[in-house]
Protein backbone atom coordinates (compact mmCIF):
# COMPACT_ATOMS: atom_id res chain seq x y z
CA UNK A 1 0.00 0.00 0.00
CA UNK A 2 1.13 4.18 -0.98
CA UNK A 3 0.60 6.69 1.55
CA UNK A 4 -1.46 9.59 0.65
CA UNK A 5 1.47 12.10 0.27
CA UNK A 6 -0.70 15.03 -0.82
CA UNK A 7 -0.78 18.55 0.81
CA UNK A 8 -3.02 18.41 3.98
CA UNK A 9 -4.56 21.97 2.81
CA UNK A 10 -5.32 20.06 -1.26
CA UNK A 11 -6.50 17.08 0.87
CA UNK A 12 -9.21 19.00 3.38
CA UNK A 13 -10.31 21.75 -0.15
CA UNK A 14 -10.53 18.18 -2.21
CA UNK A 15 -12.13 16.06 0.19
CA UNK A 16 -15.41 15.60 -0.95
CA UNK A 17 -14.69 14.74 -4.00
CA UNK A 18 -14.16 11.31 -5.52
CA UNK A 19 -10.89 9.44 -5.71
CA UNK A 20 -10.78 9.55 -9.43
CA UNK A 21 -11.72 13.71 -9.30
CA UNK A 22 -9.23 13.80 -6.19
CA UNK A 23 -6.30 12.61 -8.15
CA UNK A 24 -7.18 15.06 -11.71
CA UNK A 25 -7.09 18.13 -9.09
CA UNK A 26 -4.01 17.17 -7.58
CA UNK A 27 -2.59 16.35 -10.72
CA UNK A 28 -3.53 19.58 -12.38
CA UNK A 29 -2.54 22.02 -9.53
CA UNK A 30 0.85 20.41 -9.13
CA UNK A 31 1.24 20.28 -13.04
CA UNK A 32 0.70 24.10 -13.36
CA UNK A 33 2.97 24.50 -10.37
CA UNK A 34 6.37 22.81 -12.17
CA UNK A 35 5.27 24.56 -15.15
CA UNK A 36 5.45 27.97 -13.59
CA UNK A 37 8.90 26.45 -11.90
CA UNK A 38 9.93 25.81 -15.68
CA UNK A 39 9.21 29.45 -16.71
CA UNK A 40 10.75 30.69 -13.99
CA UNK A 41 14.12 28.75 -14.09
CA UNK A 42 14.25 29.56 -18.10
CA UNK A 43 14.23 33.57 -17.23
CA UNK A 44 16.80 33.10 -14.76
CA UNK A 45 18.87 32.48 -17.58
CA UNK A 46 21.48 28.86 -18.96
CA UNK A 47 23.29 28.53 -16.21
CA UNK A 48 20.55 28.02 -13.72
CA UNK A 49 19.19 26.22 -16.16
CA UNK A 50 22.36 23.97 -16.34
CA UNK A 51 22.57 23.56 -12.79
CA UNK A 52 18.56 22.43 -12.47
CA UNK A 53 19.45 19.80 -15.03
CA UNK A 54 22.48 18.48 -12.66
CA UNK A 55 20.16 18.83 -9.63
CA UNK A 56 17.57 16.49 -11.25
CA UNK A 57 20.42 13.79 -12.54
CA UNK A 58 21.45 13.40 -9.10
CA UNK A 59 18.21 13.46 -7.91
CA UNK A 60 17.05 10.50 -10.63
CA UNK A 61 20.11 8.66 -9.95
CA UNK A 62 19.35 8.70 -5.76
CA UNK A 63 15.93 7.67 -6.45
CA UNK A 64 16.99 4.28 -9.09
CA UNK A 65 19.96 3.84 -6.87
CA UNK A 66 17.83 3.41 -3.66
CA UNK A 67 15.59 1.06 -5.54
CA UNK A 68 18.75 -1.33 -5.36
CA UNK A 69 20.08 -0.34 -2.07
CA UNK A 70 16.58 -1.80 -0.68
CA UNK A 71 17.69 -4.97 -1.87
CA UNK A 72 21.41 -4.91 -2.06
CA UNK A 73 21.29 -3.68 1.81
CA UNK A 74 19.81 -6.54 3.21
CA UNK A 75 23.04 -8.84 2.80
CA UNK A 76 25.12 -5.81 5.16
CA UNK A 77 27.47 -5.29 1.95
CA UNK A 78 27.52 -1.14 2.34
CA UNK A 79 30.51 -0.32 -0.33
CA UNK A 80 27.55 -0.30 -2.93
CA UNK A 81 26.24 2.63 -2.47
CA UNK A 82 29.44 4.37 -1.63
CA UNK A 83 30.69 2.77 -4.85
CA UNK A 84 27.51 4.47 -6.78
CA UNK A 85 28.29 7.53 -5.65
CA UNK A 86 31.47 7.32 -6.56
CA UNK A 87 31.16 6.27 -10.40
CA UNK A 88 28.46 8.82 -10.34
CA UNK A 89 30.95 11.99 -9.48
CA UNK A 90 33.61 9.61 -11.69
CA UNK A 91 31.45 10.31 -14.81
CA UNK A 92 30.19 13.92 -13.94
CA UNK A 93 33.54 14.40 -13.96
CA UNK A 94 34.47 12.77 -17.22
CA UNK A 95 31.44 14.49 -19.09
CA UNK A 96 31.39 17.77 -17.63
CA UNK A 97 35.41 17.83 -18.03
CA UNK A 98 34.56 17.76 -21.51
CA UNK A 99 31.93 20.22 -22.02
CA UNK A 100 33.73 22.78 -20.33
CA UNK A 101 36.84 21.89 -22.71
CA UNK A 102 34.57 22.49 -25.94
CA UNK A 103 32.84 25.11 -24.93
CA UNK A 104 35.06 27.41 -22.35
CA UNK A 105 38.14 26.68 -24.24
CA UNK A 106 39.28 30.15 -24.02
CA UNK A 107 38.54 30.06 -20.92
CA UNK A 108 40.60 26.65 -20.12
CA UNK A 109 43.45 27.96 -22.48
CA UNK A 110 44.15 31.08 -19.64
CA UNK A 111 44.23 29.86 -16.48
CA UNK A 112 47.29 27.39 -16.11
CA UNK A 113 45.48 25.10 -13.05
CA UNK A 114 42.73 24.41 -15.67
CA UNK A 115 44.75 23.85 -18.81
CA UNK A 116 46.82 21.19 -17.07
CA UNK A 117 43.50 19.39 -16.09
CA UNK A 118 42.30 19.58 -19.87
CA UNK A 119 45.22 18.12 -20.91
CA UNK A 120 45.23 15.47 -19.04
CA UNK A 121 41.68 15.15 -18.57
CA UNK A 122 40.66 12.03 -20.26
CA UNK A 123 43.45 10.20 -18.06
CA UNK A 124 42.36 11.49 -15.11
CA UNK A 125 38.77 10.25 -15.15
CA UNK A 126 40.03 6.63 -16.52
CA UNK A 127 42.20 6.72 -13.76
CA UNK A 128 39.22 7.69 -11.39
CA UNK A 129 37.56 5.33 -12.87
CA UNK A 130 40.46 2.48 -12.31
CA UNK A 131 40.50 3.01 -8.60
CA UNK A 132 36.33 2.74 -7.97
CA UNK A 133 36.62 -0.41 -10.25
CA UNK A 134 39.47 -1.64 -8.14
CA UNK A 135 37.79 -0.83 -5.14
CA UNK A 136 34.49 -3.17 -6.39
CA UNK A 137 36.72 -5.80 -6.87
CA UNK A 138 38.26 -5.61 -3.35
CA UNK A 139 34.75 -5.44 -2.10
CA UNK A 140 33.48 -8.87 -3.29
CA UNK A 141 32.10 -11.16 -0.76
CA UNK A 142 31.94 -14.57 -1.27
CA UNK A 143 28.62 -16.38 -1.30
CA UNK A 144 27.52 -12.82 -2.76
CA UNK A 145 29.66 -12.48 -6.17
CA UNK A 146 26.33 -12.90 -8.18
CA UNK A 147 24.53 -10.23 -6.74
CA UNK A 148 27.63 -7.76 -6.33
CA UNK A 149 27.78 -8.12 -10.28
CA UNK A 150 24.64 -7.41 -10.40
CA UNK A 151 24.35 -4.20 -8.63
CA UNK A 152 27.62 -3.35 -10.56
CA UNK A 153 26.16 -3.37 -13.57
CA UNK A 154 22.60 -1.52 -12.13
CA UNK A 155 24.67 0.56 -11.26
CA UNK A 156 26.35 1.34 -14.50
CA UNK A 157 23.34 1.11 -16.39
CA UNK A 158 21.71 3.81 -14.70
CA UNK A 159 24.55 5.97 -15.22
CA UNK A 160 23.98 5.38 -19.05
CA UNK A 161 20.51 6.20 -18.81
CA UNK A 162 20.58 9.09 -16.84
CA UNK A 163 24.38 10.88 -16.53
CA UNK A 164 24.59 10.38 -20.36
CA UNK A 165 21.19 11.80 -21.29
CA UNK A 166 21.47 15.04 -19.20
CA UNK A 167 24.85 15.49 -20.97
CA UNK A 168 23.06 15.71 -23.82
CA UNK A 169 20.70 17.74 -22.48
CA UNK A 170 23.17 20.51 -21.72
CA UNK A 171 24.79 19.99 -25.34
CA UNK A 172 21.23 21.06 -26.43
CA UNK A 173 21.27 23.88 -24.95
CA UNK A 174 24.26 25.20 -25.86
CA UNK A 175 22.84 25.41 -29.21
CA UNK A 176 20.32 27.50 -28.51
CA UNK A 177 17.78 27.85 -25.52
CA UNK A 178 15.25 26.62 -28.49
CA UNK A 179 16.63 23.62 -29.04
CA UNK A 180 16.14 22.85 -25.27
CA UNK A 181 12.74 24.34 -24.54
CA UNK A 182 10.90 22.92 -27.20
CA UNK A 183 11.52 19.40 -27.27
CA UNK A 184 10.89 19.51 -23.43
CA UNK A 185 7.81 21.27 -23.70
CA UNK A 186 6.44 19.03 -26.44
CA UNK A 187 7.32 16.18 -23.60
CA UNK A 188 5.17 17.85 -21.02
CA UNK A 189 2.46 18.63 -24.05
CA UNK A 190 2.06 15.41 -24.78
CA UNK A 191 2.25 14.16 -20.96
CA UNK A 192 -0.62 16.57 -20.41
CA UNK A 193 -2.80 15.93 -23.41
CA UNK A 194 -2.56 12.53 -23.40
CA UNK A 195 -3.68 12.62 -19.92
CA UNK A 196 -6.66 15.10 -20.89
CA UNK A 197 -7.88 12.86 -23.34
CA UNK A 198 -7.31 9.54 -21.76
CA UNK A 199 -9.14 11.13 -18.46
CA UNK A 200 -12.48 12.10 -20.49
CA UNK A 201 -12.40 9.82 -23.57
CA UNK A 202 -10.05 6.64 -22.92
CA UNK A 203 -11.65 3.80 -23.54
CA UNK A 204 -9.18 1.62 -25.48
CA UNK A 205 -6.47 0.01 -22.88
CA UNK A 206 -3.15 1.15 -25.19
CA UNK A 207 -0.65 -1.64 -23.89
CA UNK A 208 -0.69 -3.32 -20.87
CA UNK A 209 3.06 -2.12 -18.98
CA UNK A 210 0.16 0.98 -18.56
CA UNK A 211 -3.15 0.20 -17.68
CA UNK A 212 -4.24 3.49 -17.83
CA UNK A 213 -2.67 4.47 -20.91
CA UNK A 214 -5.58 4.45 -23.79
CA UNK A 215 -5.21 4.65 -27.58
CA UNK A 216 -7.93 7.63 -27.62
CA UNK A 217 -5.20 9.41 -24.90
CA UNK A 218 -2.42 8.62 -27.17
CA UNK A 219 -3.88 9.99 -30.46
CA UNK A 220 -5.47 13.13 -29.02
CA UNK A 221 -1.67 13.86 -27.15
CA UNK A 222 -0.41 13.24 -30.74
CA UNK A 223 -2.52 15.81 -32.82
CA UNK A 224 -2.01 18.22 -29.50
CA UNK A 225 1.61 17.89 -29.30
CA UNK A 226 2.56 18.52 -32.94
CA UNK A 227 -0.02 21.52 -33.03
CA UNK A 228 1.65 23.06 -30.09
CA UNK A 229 5.19 22.47 -31.29
CA UNK A 230 4.28 24.45 -34.37
CA UNK A 231 3.02 27.17 -32.29
CA UNK A 232 5.77 27.32 -29.69
CA UNK A 233 7.88 27.43 -31.92
CA UNK A 234 6.46 30.48 -34.28
CA UNK A 235 6.74 32.44 -30.93
CA UNK A 236 10.44 31.66 -30.05
CA UNK A 237 11.80 32.13 -33.37
CA UNK A 238 11.21 35.81 -33.38
CA UNK A 239 13.66 36.06 -30.23
CA UNK A 240 17.10 35.78 -30.51
CA UNK A 241 17.55 34.99 -26.73
CA UNK A 242 16.28 31.65 -27.57
CA UNK A 243 17.47 31.02 -31.49
CA UNK A 244 20.92 31.82 -30.60
CA UNK A 245 23.48 29.19 -29.32
CA UNK A 246 24.50 29.78 -26.13
CA UNK A 247 28.63 31.28 -26.12
CA UNK A 248 30.82 32.37 -22.74
CA UNK A 249 32.25 35.83 -23.29
CA UNK A 250 35.82 35.57 -21.79
CA UNK A 251 35.51 39.51 -21.55
CA UNK A 252 32.61 39.46 -19.12
CA UNK A 253 32.82 35.97 -17.91
CA UNK A 254 29.07 35.18 -18.24
CA UNK A 255 26.97 33.62 -21.06
CA UNK A 256 25.65 35.67 -24.33
CA UNK A 257 23.09 34.84 -26.64
CA UNK A 258 23.60 37.61 -28.63
CA UNK A 259 24.24 36.50 -32.92
CA UNK A 260 22.36 37.30 -35.93
CA UNK A 261 19.72 34.55 -36.96
CA UNK A 262 20.37 31.56 -39.15
CA UNK A 263 17.99 30.97 -42.04
CA UNK A 264 16.17 28.47 -39.35
CA UNK A 265 14.70 31.43 -37.69
CA UNK A 266 14.12 34.03 -40.63
CA UNK A 267 10.22 33.61 -42.23
CA UNK A 268 10.35 31.93 -45.54
CA UNK A 269 7.48 31.65 -47.95
CA UNK A 270 6.30 27.96 -48.86
CA UNK A 271 3.73 26.73 -51.48
CA UNK A 272 1.06 24.80 -50.15
CA UNK A 273 0.33 21.81 -51.65
CA UNK A 274 -2.44 21.85 -54.22
CA UNK A 275 -4.89 18.99 -52.47
CA UNK A 276 -4.84 21.28 -49.20
CA UNK A 277 -4.97 24.57 -51.29
CA UNK A 278 -8.62 24.18 -51.79
CA UNK A 279 -9.29 23.30 -47.72
CA UNK A 280 -7.52 26.53 -46.79
CA UNK A 281 -7.80 28.52 -49.17
CA UNK A 282 -4.30 29.98 -49.38
CA UNK A 283 -1.22 29.12 -52.03
CA UNK A 284 1.47 30.04 -49.82
CA UNK A 285 2.46 30.13 -46.17
CA UNK A 286 4.56 32.08 -44.03
CA UNK A 287 6.76 30.24 -41.72
CA UNK A 288 9.91 29.46 -39.99
CA UNK A 289 12.67 26.97 -40.97
CA UNK A 290 12.37 25.95 -37.42
CA UNK A 291 8.73 25.17 -37.51
CA UNK A 292 9.49 22.00 -40.02
CA UNK A 293 11.99 20.63 -37.67
CA UNK A 294 9.30 20.91 -34.81
CA UNK A 295 7.33 18.40 -36.49
CA UNK A 296 9.78 16.00 -36.24
CA UNK A 297 10.55 17.00 -32.50
CA UNK A 298 6.79 17.03 -31.18
CA UNK A 299 6.26 13.70 -33.86
CA UNK A 300 8.81 12.12 -31.73
CA UNK A 301 7.68 13.42 -28.19
CA UNK A 302 4.23 12.33 -28.69
CA UNK A 303 5.18 8.65 -30.65
CA UNK A 304 8.10 7.58 -29.21
CA UNK A 305 8.88 9.49 -26.68
CA UNK A 306 6.00 7.61 -24.19
CA UNK A 307 7.94 4.56 -24.80
CA UNK A 308 9.91 5.78 -22.33
CA UNK A 309 7.68 6.05 -19.90
CA UNK A 310 6.40 2.54 -20.86
CA UNK A 311 10.42 1.15 -20.27
CA UNK A 312 9.85 3.06 -16.81
CA UNK A 313 6.73 1.46 -16.04
CA UNK A 314 7.74 -2.09 -16.77
CA UNK A 315 10.83 -1.27 -14.24
CA UNK A 316 8.74 -0.50 -11.79
CA UNK A 317 6.62 -3.37 -12.04
CA UNK A 318 9.48 -5.82 -12.00
CA UNK A 319 9.92 -4.18 -8.31
CA UNK A 320 6.44 -3.92 -7.56
CA UNK A 321 6.84 -0.29 -6.47
CA UNK A 322 4.14 2.02 -7.88
CA UNK A 323 6.63 5.10 -8.45
CA UNK A 324 10.05 5.74 -8.35
CA UNK A 325 9.39 7.84 -5.18
CA UNK A 326 6.95 10.19 -3.61
CA UNK A 327 8.90 13.57 -3.82
CA UNK A 328 5.74 15.55 -5.86
CA UNK A 329 2.19 14.03 -4.36
CA UNK A 330 0.05 12.59 -7.69
CA UNK A 331 3.09 12.58 -9.98
CA UNK A 332 5.53 10.04 -7.84
CA UNK A 333 9.07 10.57 -8.19
CA UNK A 334 11.47 12.95 -9.97
CA UNK A 335 12.41 10.40 -12.39
CA UNK A 336 8.77 9.58 -13.19
CA UNK A 337 8.35 13.11 -14.52
CA UNK A 338 11.47 12.58 -16.95
CA UNK A 339 11.40 9.43 -18.01
CA UNK A 340 10.48 10.70 -21.27
CA UNK A 341 12.87 13.91 -21.14
CA UNK A 342 15.73 11.63 -21.38
CA UNK A 343 14.76 9.96 -24.60
CA UNK A 344 14.12 13.04 -26.16
CA UNK A 345 17.40 14.56 -25.00
CA UNK A 346 19.17 11.44 -27.15
CA UNK A 347 17.14 12.35 -29.94
CA UNK A 348 16.85 15.90 -30.04
CA UNK A 349 21.23 15.82 -29.71
CA UNK A 350 21.30 13.18 -32.72
CA UNK A 351 19.01 15.35 -35.18
CA UNK A 352 20.61 17.84 -34.56
CA UNK A 353 24.40 16.12 -35.45
CA UNK A 354 22.52 14.67 -38.23
CA UNK A 355 20.38 17.56 -39.86
CA UNK A 356 21.17 21.12 -38.01
CA UNK A 357 25.05 21.55 -36.97
CA UNK A 358 27.76 22.54 -39.28
CA UNK A 359 31.49 23.28 -38.67
CA UNK A 360 31.73 26.16 -35.95
CA UNK A 361 34.56 28.68 -37.13
CA UNK A 362 35.02 30.42 -33.75
CA UNK A 363 35.63 26.89 -32.02
CA UNK A 364 38.38 26.19 -35.12
CA UNK A 365 39.88 29.70 -34.29
CA UNK A 366 40.11 29.48 -30.54
CA UNK A 367 42.33 26.11 -31.23
CA UNK A 368 44.10 27.68 -34.33
CA UNK A 369 45.30 30.30 -32.07
CA UNK A 370 46.32 27.59 -29.19
CA UNK A 371 48.96 26.05 -31.64
CA UNK A 372 52.37 27.35 -32.18
CA UNK A 373 53.76 30.00 -34.33
CA UNK A 374 55.42 27.49 -36.67
CA UNK A 375 52.05 25.22 -36.84
CA UNK A 376 49.58 28.21 -37.46
CA UNK A 377 51.86 29.45 -39.91
CA UNK A 378 51.67 26.34 -41.77
CA UNK A 379 47.45 25.97 -41.34
CA UNK A 380 47.91 30.06 -42.88
CA UNK A 381 50.08 28.90 -45.82
CA UNK A 382 47.98 26.05 -46.67
CA UNK A 383 44.80 27.98 -46.87
CA UNK A 384 46.01 30.14 -48.70
CA UNK A 385 47.55 27.93 -51.46
CA UNK A 386 43.61 26.30 -51.41
CA UNK A 387 41.80 29.71 -51.50
CA UNK A 388 44.32 30.66 -54.48
CA UNK A 389 43.38 27.51 -56.28
CA UNK A 390 39.48 28.50 -55.76
CA UNK A 391 40.25 31.10 -57.17
CA UNK A 392 38.95 33.40 -54.24
CA UNK A 393 42.44 35.07 -53.62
Amino acid sequence: PTSDDTPEVLNRALSNLSSRWKNWWVRGILTLAMITFFFIIIYLGPMVLMMIVMCVQIKCFHEIITIGYNVYHSYDLPWFRTLSWYFLLCVNYFFYGETVTDYFFTLVQREEPLRILSKYHRFISFALYLTGFCMFVLSLVKKHYRLQFYMFGWTHVTLLIVVTQSHLIIHNLFEGMIWFIVPISCVICNDIMAYMFGFFFGRTPLIKLSPKKTWEGFIGGFFSTVLFGLLLSYVMSGYRCFTCPVEFNNDTNSFTVDCEPSELFQLQEYNIPLVLQSVVGWKTVRMYPFQIHSIALSTFASLIGPFGGFFASGFKRAFKIKDFANTIPGHGGIMDRFDCQYLMATFVNVYIASFIRGPNPSKLIQQFLTLRPDQQLHIFNTLKAHLVDKGML
